[in-house]
């Protein structure tokens, strides 16, 4: 996805959070990938926030035809609390997506984290 159709993804993406009410502080990722600084609300579970979003911005991709093929984000997500300590430096990483992998992929920072983390099986 170009830079520009992900920069009016990414825009329409809080304007209907904001429209439902799901607080989004930000949004932005990289060709394949995306980041939302979420706060959930006490109605919602992860789950439910995350199709919420997923769902409607695949629909509105696919009915503005931004992209020459049918649309779909993948099944599945990752979701990690943070506490208010770490907001800012989030932020910037969100901010900073296009430039970041420039140098290291997604999957390989993925895999970083999990081995960072102990999350690799």
């Amino acid at each position: 996805m170009s830079k520009d159709i992900r920069l009016a993804v990414f825009e329409h993406i809080l304007q209907n959070a904001n429209r439902k009410d799901l607080w989004i502080d930000c949004v932005n990722g990289y060709t394949d990938h995306a980041h939302c600084l979420i706060s959930l609300s006490r109605e919602l579970s992860i789950s439910k926030t995350a199709q919420l979003i997923k769902g409607e911005s695949s629909f509105w991709i696919n009915k503005n035809n931004l992209t020459p093929n049918k649309f779909a984000w993948q099944d599945d997500y990752w979701a990690v609390s943070v506490g208010e300590k770490d907001l800012d430096r989030l932020r910037f990483y969100i901010s900073r997506q296009e430039e970041h992998h420039k140098k290291i992929s997604f999957k390989e920072e993925l895999k970083q984290f999990c081995i960072e983390n102990g999350l690799e099986k």
